[in-house]
């Protein structure tokens, strides 16, 4: 069979309807589409289904993680503890905020950072941990929170791929005294592009909302609201990280589909795992009872561990319509981090086995039969 250029299951497509291009039109034909009311409804229904006191909308996860670091003062001379099996803007946020990232090595089965090993990179200098929700499940949280407060440090979960998750029947962004989520094409519920940061506590959450747009002491929300001699003023230096009322009018309409697409995930999900108990080629992923998934991906790893028969794989899936990914990547192993040397085995033994399989509420059961139909010949 030749090549497929256009794969007959795709590997992930956002999940819009009327519902989303109606929300978008309304906040167009209103002519506020920035700093408005519906980006003030995203936020507080954002908050309200990770039961945090505040969220705050901005452009990115990245901008978001961002803010974080510098509203809280991590900065030069600081180091923040990461994993290195995570997309690279984990990492690059640190350096961004002129902190040194200090790799920890993960648990091979989860995906997730090892809280063993991130206790083991803790030095004088450290004064963050930033642990990452990996494929949107839930790391060992209150692990992390036990950490941070022994050692007297700032942590940030990184819940870019978690919303909708639980850990010990508690949502994401409940139990961390802050976290960042990312509001991509490829996540649960999306706005397109941009993020959103969640906190416990209510004056940070209103520096942030200075900081992304500019430092401003009133929203233009706020502003609108006031007479026409209510100036705003300026008494810090911030940024354009603003989120659009536009983007936060899908991300109120597609809010309201989260259980729905949550179900939907569970579904493709289980199905995964039924085809693939005792595969001869590749080892499902493993969940702990005490978290719940959103399934934001399906990543699996090749039984032999080897990067060939991965790349393999791969190849096999594109040649017969099915798109896939590579698993997640290894940070320390790209151009700018090689030089740290970090010795990572987990991570490394992980990045260059693991693939991931589609997962997307649009998928239909005779899409989830192909995927493992397909498997199936590259088995035999």
């Amino acid at each position: 069979m030749s090549m497929s250029s256009s794969p007959d299951v795709a590997f992930s497509q956002p999940c819009f309807g009327l519902e989303e291009e109606e929300a978008a039109a309304q906040a167009i034909r209103s002519r506020w589409v920035v700093g408005g009311p519906r980006l003030a409804e995203f936020e507080n229904r954002f908050a309200e289904a990770c039961g945090a006191e505040a969220a705050v909308g901005v452009s990115s996860w990245t901008t978001g993680a961002f803010l974080l670091l510098k509203a809280l003062g991590v900065g030069p001379g600081d180091e923040v503890i990461v994993p290195s099996l995570t997309f690279i803007a984990s990492v690059n946020v640190i350096v961004h905020a002129g902190a040194t990232p200090v790799f920890a090595d993960i648990d091979p089965v989860t995906f997730n950072i090892d809280p063993d090993d991130a206790e083991r990179k803790i030095t004088p200098k450290t004064h963050a941990i930033l642990p990452v929700d990996q494929v949107g499940l839930p790391c060992d949280i209150d692990r992390f929170q036990a950490l941070a407060a022994a050692n007297n440090l700032i942590l940030i979960q990184d819940a870019a791929c978690s919303f909708g998750s639980k850990f010990r029947g508690a949502p994401v962004g409940s139990q961390a005294p802050h976290s960042v989520f990312s509001l991509h094409a490829r996540k649960v519920i999306t706005t397109g592009e941009g993020g959103m940061i969640v906190t416990k506590d209510g004056e940070l959450s209103a520096k942030l909302r200075r900081l992304r747009h500019q430092g401003m002491s009133l929203s233009d929300y706020q502003r609108h609201a006031s007479s026409p001699t209510t100036f705003e003023s300026y008494p810090e230096i911030g940024y354009n990280f603003r989120i659009t009322d536009i983007q936060a009018a899908v991300g109120v309409a597609q809010i309201g589909k989260l259980d729905a697409f949550l179900a939907r995930r569970r579904a493709i999900a289980q199905a995964y795992l039924d085809g693939l108990k005792n595969h001869a080629v590749v080892v499902a992923p493993t969940v702990p009872q005490h978290v719940t998934p959103n399934w934001q991906s399906f990543q699996v790893r090749v039984r032999d561990g080897q990067l060939s028969t991965r790349n393999a794989l791969m190849e096999h899936f594109y040649r017969h319509g099915v798109a896939t990914r590579r698993g997640v990547m290894a940070s320390h192993l790209e151009e700018p981090y090689r030089h740290m040397n970090a010795k990572l085995p987990h991570t490394e033994a992980v990045a260059s086995s693991s693939l991931q399989l589609p997962i997307f509420p649009g998928m239909t059961n005779a899409d989830v039969e192909r995927v493992l139909e397909v498997l199936s010949f590259f088995a035999d």
